[in-house]
């Protein structure tokens, strides 16, 4: 009787152990697949919603400083002649032709009465 386990022999293993086996795993599989199946749905659905009133309106540099420099009630020219450039710079940078340096970024910020980062955050990215 030596090489039987338990008195039962490869064909009763095969028969009789392996389908109780795969009965008490399978459930346990297919749990576990449905679970990680619904944590990943989940997650891709907890992204916050891009409604079009939550959103703020992102312009690119160009249209924010025009914007500024017109609420402001500047010419181009007494712009370019307050940071020391010409008036020809100024409109490159608003028709979007350039960017200003980031030493003119931050005196025409200044000139506008608006802190440079908040100047930059409403440039689209």
């Amino acid at each position: 009787m030596e090489g039987r386990l338990i008195g039962l022999g490869p064909f009763e293993l095969i028969v009789f152990v392996l389908p109780a086996l795969l009965a008490r795993i399978i459930p346990w599989i297919l749990f576990v697949t449905v679970c990680i199946l619904a944590i990943r749905w989940f997650v891709r659905q907890d992204r916050p919603r891009k409604d079009p009133e939550s959103v703020a309106v992102r312009r690119s540099l160009a249209e924010v400083l025009r914007s500024h420099r017109e609420r402001c009630k500047m010419t181009q020219e007494f712009v370019a002649e307050k940071i020391g450039v010409s008036r020809q710079a100024v409109s490159k940078w608003e028709s979007g032709a350039s960017e200003p340096s980031t030493t003119n970024l931050v005196k025409v910020a200044r000139l506008y009465g608006v802190d440079p980062a908040d100047l930059l955050r409403e440039v689209e990215a």
